[in-house]
């Protein structure tokens, strides 16, 4: 085993033991892992919320037991294997040990430690966009046709995992013409590559035809709600503080692109990264969705910095670009993660806000920010709906309805009285099973909605009380109501499927 070997082997080493220690046990799964999670149970070519991979994957970790602790190794691999391309582009770009140990030391000490905690695409997207760069600078460097069929498959297994790898194409392809790389588009083997990709995307694109498109609905929904609060100029800002302590290093590496010799057949990615981030800009893009630009560029000023930085008084900077990741991790790790208690982050939020963290999707400060908010209260909302889902008469014949995707995957994730929860929101519309005749209803209503819900639903029932509610006030989902209605004088599933096809008739919209 050789000694850059085994380095390697201590920077993954490192990556994993991190991702376990940043996040405190006192905090739950987060909203969107519960829901990711329950899409093993409704394997499919595509869902409302993402694309099909993370089902695939949520069913892997349920033969695996569903343990928390492969729910966090899962983005964690998907980290490690990023920063191992990210060796093997900087090995492609002649880069010395020292420019290895530098881009590792940036990859780890990085906003990726904060993407790679939670159990949602992002992690697996940010590989992608790494790899399929990696597969690009082989095919550059080599010219073989096989790099053609392997940036396919990457592209369609990316695509397949989160939309927006589509943004890696669409500021890729402009800056491919315009370079002299665009000679590739006279390669026959090119189009045979094309066609392959189509033909592993189709099935999401069928299903995505057969449910009249649900992700143009998604899109527009996110636009109203949540891109309508991005700042641009605070897009900008926060692409710095993903890589602040690598900040130079990609600085070094746009400088190289464009006067650096050996380099210069790679020159498209100076305008790659141009072209890409100003379609984020002129969309409103939530910041995280460019990270999966920075690992390569990441790679081109560590193999740069290794080949200038060799003689002279340069040599001294050496260690510099080494020290500065550790040093603004430093920060980082008392304030990006949940290793922190609710209180302690309610009792110093000055440095919270000032980073504006405090400021979740609706544009507005809380206590927490909004990713530790929904990590809080689940498991009180699930032992509390199965406490009184076991006091239910024919509870084999009683409804759990939520109000949102959280609340259902919650529920379904920790029961342990068997509960299918089910909800009008997101993908959870296409999972009521109405082959039972339900009789009762266990009603999950959060705080601000749950004033006329007796109004509303008493009458159709013969009994209806109010049985508990979420009492953490740190969560997200603090005051959430657990109503319960019994003997149904109506048939619930009428009423169930008049609701269902209203939902879907919006979503067309």
């Amino acid at each position: 085993m050789t000694k850059k070997t085994i380095i390697l082997i201590g920077f993954i080493l490192f990556k994993f033991v991190l991702q376990y220690l940043l996040i405190s046990p006192e905090y739950d799964l987060q909203r969107d892992e519960y829901l990711h999670l329950d899409q093993a149970h409704h394997l499919a070519w595509g869902y409302l919320s993402v694309p099909p991979v993370t089902s695939w994957i949520s069913y892997l970790i349920f033969l695996l037991g569903n343990s928390v602790f492969w729910i966090r190794f899962v983005p964690a691999l998907f980290g490690a294997l990023t920063l191992l391309i990210v060796w093997k582009t900087i090995k492609v770009l002649k880069g010395n040990l020292y420019a290895l140990v530098l881009g590792a030391t940036c990859i780890l000490f990085s906003s990726l430690l904060r993407i790679n905690m939670l159990y949602q695409p992002n992690s697996l997207d940010v590989l992608c966009w790494t790899a399929f760069y990696y597969v690009i600078i082989q095919y550059i460097s080599t010219e073989k046709p096989k790099w053609l069929f392997i940036g396919a498959i990457l592209f369609a297994f990316g695509f397949l995992n989160k939309y927006n790898i589509l943004f890696l194409l669409i500021g890729l392809l402009p800056a491919l013409i315009l370079s002299d790389q665009r000679k590739v588009f006279t390669e026959k083997k090119l189009y045979f590559a094309l066609i392959l990709g189509l033909v592993l995307i189709l099935p999401n694109l069928l299903w995505q035809y057969n449910n009249q498109f649900p992700i143009v609905h998604h899109m527009k929904v996110l636009s109203q709600t949540q891109l309508v609060n991005v700042d641009r100029l605070g897009f900008l800002k926060e692409q710095i503080l993903f890589f602040i302590g690598s900040f130079f290093v990609i600085l070094a590496a746009l400088y190289a692109l464009l006067f650096y010799k050996p380099f210069a057949k790679f020159k498209l990615f100076f305008a790659s990264i141009i072209f890409t981030l100003v379609v984020f800009i002129y969309l409103k893009a939530k910041a995280y969705y460019a990270i999966g630009l920075y690992p390569v560029y990441i790679a081109f000023g560590a193999a740069f910095l290794s080949q200038i930085l060799q003689t002279g008084w340069k040599r001294y900077l050496k260690p510099v670009f080494i020290i500065l990741p550790l040093l603004f991790f430093i920060p980082m790790y008392y304030l990006s993660f949940p290793n922190k208690s609710p209180e302690y982050i309610v009792n110093h939020p000055e440095k919270y806000k000032k980073l504006g963290m405090l400021r979740w999707e609706d544009g507005k400060d809380h206590d927490l920010p909004q990713d530790f908010a929904d990590m809080l209260g689940w498991k009180e909302l699930a032992r509390k709906t199965d406490s009184v889902y076991a006091l239910m008469p024919n509870t084999e014949k009683t409804l759990v309805l939520c109000d949102n995707y959280g609340q259902a995957g919650a529920i379904n994730y920790y029961t342990k009285k068997g509960i299918k929860a089910v909800s009008f929101n997101a993908d959870y519309v296409n999972w009521f099973n109405l082959n039972i005749q339900y009789k009762n209803l266990i009603r999950i209503k959060t705080h601000e909605e749950h004033n006329n819900e007796f109004k509303e639903t008493s009458p159709y029932f013969e009994s209806s009380k109010i049985a508990g509610e979420v009492t953490n006030k740190y969560a997200r989902e603090y005051q959430t109501i657990i109503y319960v209605f019994t003997n149904a004088k109506i048939n619930i599933n009428k009423r169930i499927e008049d609701e269902i096809k209203q939902e879907k008739s919006y979503n067309k919209k």
